[in-house]
């Protein structure tokens, strides 16, 4: 099991990411797309990464908007190195 991270190891770590943020014990980043096509395929690539890393963002979704909000549940829903190590995997998806 993973140990929640201190908001200074999270702000820390954020340094090494772009564009997400700490708000309310969840990283989070806001993407937009071209379309709402473009916006289901970076979704389905991200369900793969997630499953491969058996773990699971929180998801909002509305035309070519997405919202990913990330957290560790097992740990009383705190941020952990888990949660990082899938936000990364987001990234390269939406690259």
């Amino acid at each position: 099991m993973s140990n929640p991270l201190s908001e200074h190891e999270i702000e820390s770590k954020l340094t090494d990411l772009n564009d997400w943020r700490f708000e309310q014990n969840f990283i989070r980043k806001s993407f937009r797309f071209t379309t709402f096509r473009d916006a289901m395929s970076f979704l389905v690539r991200v369900s793969f990464e997630a499953e491969q890393l058996d773990h699971h963002p929180e998801i909002f979704n509305c035309y070519n908007q997405v919202e990913i909000s990330i957290n560790t549940h097992d740990v009383g829903g705190k941020v952990t190195e888990k949660d990082f190590a899938l936000a990364s995997a987001i990234d390269a998806c939406s690259s």
